[in-house]
């Protein structure tokens, strides 16, 4: 088989074990499963034969068959008594690694039953199980159910028609027992399998089963975390970040699974770029277009690999795409780059050279890497167009040329098929591809005992058709190789295929085929929420009741199916999947005591219970109800994050902002790229009041939330040093840091920016720097529609004051030679720093939008004359004047109007007398004409300033007819 568990395995073996265990070990490479299972100490541990140690165990005094398996497998390990001379067979490190081994082959045989195919030469059931119970349907299949049910956790069922089940249960129970545990590493890797398999044998995440995941992973990881530098040592520890990654992807953890990706394509320094490439994609295309592409490249590949026969390895069916506009595959013309992920110069040297029509067959470890990156894709971005585009490359570089492994193979197909399934012209073949996958699978792994009725004796009865001839056994690959990559490929069961079938065809219209595949696998919450994505919420209900209660009527054999509405007694006990079955029920009619039930039934441990509970107190503004609610959520999953969110809501509702910050705390530890919560946390922190130093004496806070702290006075009466009185962290500073965190992660939020804006200006001192660059943010996204209404008035008079004051003492300090414009060495020069930057938001993103708001004129005028630009200056005055007398009917208005136009006149007037003698300096070269400074004359800001300070004044005066008081002198 190759894989990496046997390896890992045989390295940490003792040489006389390794004899003695080899025929053992070959049996699981070769996939010979039956061998290890019929071994004489298997039929010891299985009951089917006794001993001295375990004669006295019986099968009826457990209330599970695993539980039965786990106390005889304790006894038989419990025996130690050996001789230095004792041969190894007669060992119990002989006995803990040959249960080990077959825990492995275990868990082996029910993916190959359930996922890969081919059919399982053997019976499971007549195999592991008493003869009185295999030979007994009904005892079978009331063993299986336990069974099933045993695998439910926190809450969460299990699949109910999972076939084989005592295949996984028998190598659950063997991993955990503690001698095998203890002595044998390798039990890490195989029991963290193990977890992830019933993991995704559940219809949702199970926190606690998550918990004990990422336990296995942390333990397993510092087993292998400094590898050598054998090729065996990366080959095992590639396929560790591998399954790492596809665990990570399982539970949405994308960032960590892109790193573990990136990481083992740099162990095996596989190169690969997604570029774009000039090609034609339809059948009419004339002129060749950017097409992006996936160039890759394992190591050790020359370009003659390209140039090869391909290989005529047996591989599953792909259909061909049959249309009449789009080839099969890109026509590519020349190798131009376009400006995509990669340009033709960025391109690595080892892919510089390939020809994308033509690249060489990859690696399947590689293969596996494209494929996980794929997925991660699409689990990361939303299912949109262009996240389909930018995955299908990978997929579609598998498939060129084939691969040398049937799974990988089968795994690029899925991939690209659910790709294409929502593409109008691939439609067809996405569908039809995934239907020849499902074909595949329920062919391949529908032996005799598991194509029995499925519902009677809890195997799976395929009840489908195939419009594939089921593969010849020449055409199939070996089980070794199908289940070599099998778990970083994380392959789905068959039922979790012919589910995602029926999804399909639900989008593509056909409800009664997605209803038959759903009813022919018992999935009856997929079945309700069909009904009621299509209005039919009575069918839903109905569907969900009747798994829940007895007909109204109380005889459920005589009930009418499609009149029935389920309204007799609860079912007792209730089925496995009840709190979801619940849940349902309560989101269909809205109803909270559905959603109490849940919780209920699933011992308090259905988190999904309460999340619904505190989605419907929160739409109430229930906020103490909905806080409480999701205190419950993360007492069984502290690790989700959209519950710490709704969480800090709650709280910021309930002005408890203290326990908002934590809240939101937690929820950008566990996802740093989430810029609402970020802006959350910034938010409730504003509300929290600064904290002082220990040493300070008791603080005193006023009705505003403002300390006034006393002075402690040391042994020698002394004051504490002003340093002891800094607060340690204020709150407005950590509030300004998460919100420009937010800002980074969502760049083009006006909202966001505004609350930069605001708190860089209340805090002590102000950060200036953030102010400029929120304010000119505010102008670029809200300036074409808001205009002048998108400035902050109050704090742009601030920022230029601040500017101004600077200046102004810097002047007074001796001149920096650095200040001055090296090039014109103009006394004036080119503003530096937060002044040059202001300069620039001011003329070049303020301006353009002022068109009635006085003060930002006379913002302007105020920077324009302290950075010597008197004709700006006095300009600005004028236009802040206009835009006031300009209004309609504002000498008919309020007093606080007219007292604005006084004012307004009088800074004009003070404008005009202040700046219109002085000598003019920008745009002197346009302003002199032909009396420029050649003719010895200055030429003026305003040399008829007296006039237009007059003409101002009475302008005023004619529009009132006069004004009480006078006004100032102009002559």
């Amino acid at each position: 088989m190759g894989d990496v568990l046997v390896k890992f395995l045989r390295r940490s073996l003792p040489d006389e074990l390794a004899a003695v265990l080899q025929d053992s070990l070959q049996n699981l490479e070769d996939g010979n499963f039956q061998a290890l299972l019929q071994d004489p100490e298997v039929l010891l541990l299985l009951g089917h034969e006794d001993n001295d140690v375990t004669r006295d165990i019986h099968r009826k005094d457990f209330s599970t068959w695993s539980d039965y398996v786990f106390h005889r497998l304790g006894l038989i390990l419990a025996k130690r008594n050996e001789d230095e001379g004792t041969p190894p067979r007669e060992t119990a490190a002989y006995r803990q690694h040959l249960f080990f081994i077959v825990a492995v082959a275990s868990l082996y045989a029910f993916l190959q039953s359930n996922a890969t195919g081919p059919t399982l030469p053997f019976n499971p059931a007549e195999v592991l199980l008493p003869k009185d119970v295999s030979s007994n349907t009904s005892a079978r299949t009331k063993l299986r159910e336990g069974l099933i049910s045993s695998l439910s956790t926190d809450g969460v069922a299990a699949y109910r028609l999972t076939p084989n089940i005592e295949l996984l249960c028998l190598a659950e129970t063997i991993l955990i027992c503690p001698p095998i545990q203890k002595n044998i590493e390798a039990s890490v890797w195989a029991r963290l399998r193990v977890n992830f398999l019933h993991q995704r044998l559940l219809s949702e995440v199970a926190p606690s089963l998550q918990k004990s995941i990422y336990e296995n992973l942390d333990t397993l990881g510092g087993l292998l975390l400094a590898p050598g530098t054998s090729s065996d040592d990366v080959d095992i520890w590639v396929h560790f970040l591998l399954e790492r990654a596809a665990i990570h992807t399982h539970h949405g953890l994308d960032k960590k699974a892109l790193a573990d990706l990136d990481q083992a394509a740099s162990e095996r320094k596989f190169v690969f770029a997604l570029t774009g490439l000039m090609g034609k994609r339809t059948k009419f295309q004339e002129k060749a277009t950017s097409q992006l592409v996936v160039l890759a490249r394992s190591a050790g590949t020359s370009i003659a690999d390209s140039q090869t026969e391909p290989e005529k390895d047996a591989k599953p069916t792909n259909l061909d795409l049959n249309d009449d506009t789009l080839l099969e595959s890109i026509s590519f013309t020349e190798k131009s780059s376009s400006t995509d992920v990669k340009t033709e110069a960025s391109l690595p040297p080892a892919l510089a050279s390939l020809d994308p029509s033509d690249q060489p067959l990859l690696d399947p470890l590689d293969s596996v890497i494209l494929l996980s990156l794929a997925s991660s894709i699409t689990n990361t971005n939303p299912a949109d167009g262009l996240t389909r585009e930018e995955t299908e490359p990978y997929a579609t570089r598998v498939l060129d040329g084939g691969s040398s492994n049937w799974q990988v193979y089968t795994q690029a197909l899925l991939v690209r098929s659910r790709i294409e399934g929502y593409k109008s012209r691939t439609m067809e073949r996405g569908l039809l591809q995934l239907q020849a996958l499902v074909d595949q699978v329920i062919s391949e792994t529908s032996g005799a005992e598991s194509t029995a009725t499925s519902t009677s004796n809890g195997d799976t009865s395929t009840g489908a058709t195939s419009f594939l001839p089921k593969p010849k056994e020449t055409e199939s690959a070996p089980v070794s190789e199908r289940l070599r990559y099998i778990f970083p490929l994380c392959t789905p069961s068959r039922w979790d295929l012919e589910a995602e079938l029926a999804a399909r065809w639900v989008h593509a219209g056909g409800l009664r085929t997605a209803l038959e595949i759903y009813e022919r696998l018992e999935l009856w919450a997929e079945a309700a929420l069909c009904w009621a994505a299509t209005e039919k919420e009575d069918k839903a209900k109905r569907i969900i009741r009747r798994q829940l209660f007895h007909a109204t009527s109380g005889t459920d054999s005589d009930a009418d199916l499609d009149e029935e509405t389920w309204q007799g007694a609860e079912r007792d006990p209730p089925p496995a999947e009840a709190p979801r079955l619940y849940c349902i029920l309560g989101d269909i009619d809205k109803d909270a005591a559905m959603y109490e039930k849940a919780w209920v039934v699933s011992g308090k441990r259905y988190a999904r219970a309460q999340r619904s509970l505190g989605r419907q107190y929160f739409a109430g503004r229930e906020y103490a109800k909905a806080a409480e609610a999701y205190q419950l959520v993360l007492k069984v999953n502290a690790l989700n994050q959209s519950s710490w969110f709704a969480l800090g809501c709650a709280y910021l509702e309930l002005h408890q902002f203290k326990n908002a910050v934590e809240a939101f705390s937690r929820c950008v530890q566990l996802d740093d790229q989430d810029a609402e919560a970020w802006s959350n946390l910034a938010a409730a922190l504003l509300h929290l009041r600064p904290k002082r130093r220990a040493k300070l004496a008791d603080t005193l806070l006023d009705s505003e939330g403002e300390a006034e702290a006393g002075k402690e006075v040391d042994d020698k009466g002394e004051d504490e040093d002003d340093e002891e009185r800094r607060l340690t962290s204020h709150p407005r500073q950590d509030a300004l840091k998460a919100f420009l965190r937010a800002a980074t992660l969502k760049h083009d939020d006006s909202r966001i920016w505004s609350n930069v804006l605001a708190v860089a200006a209340s805090t002590t001192p102000p950060a200036y720097t953030h102010i400029l660059t929120a304010q000119r943010r505010l102008c670029e996204l809200r300036g074409a529609t808001d205009g002048e209404k998108c400035v902050d008035v109050e704090v742009l008079d601030m920022l230029v004051k601040h500017v101004v004051q600077s200046q102004s003492e810097s002047q007074t300090q001796p001149q920096d030679p650095s200040q001055f414009d090296p090039v014109s060495q103009d006394p004036n020069p080119t503003p530096h720093g937060l002044p040059r930057l202001l300069t620039t938001l001011l003329e070049s993103h303020i301006a353009p939008l002022i068109t009635s708001s006085a003060p930002l004129w006379t913002i302007l005028a105020t920077f324009y004359t302290h950075t010597s630009r008197p004709s700006s200056a006095l300009a600005a005055h004028e236009k802040a004047w206009r835009a006031l007398t300009s209004q309609p009917l504002w000498e008919a208005g309020t007093e606080q109007i007219w007292n604005g136009v006084v004012d307004q006149t009088v800074d004009l007037v003070d404008a005009y007398e202040t700046l219109g003698p002085r000598e003019r300096r920008e745009g002197l070269a346009v302003a002199t004409g032909g009396e420029g400074e050649g003719d010895g004359e200055k030429v003026l800001v305003a040399k008829d300033w007296k006039f237009k300070a007059r003409s101002a004044v009475r302008s005023v005066e004619g529009q009132v007819g006069g004004v009480e008081g006078g006004w100032v002198d102009c002559s």
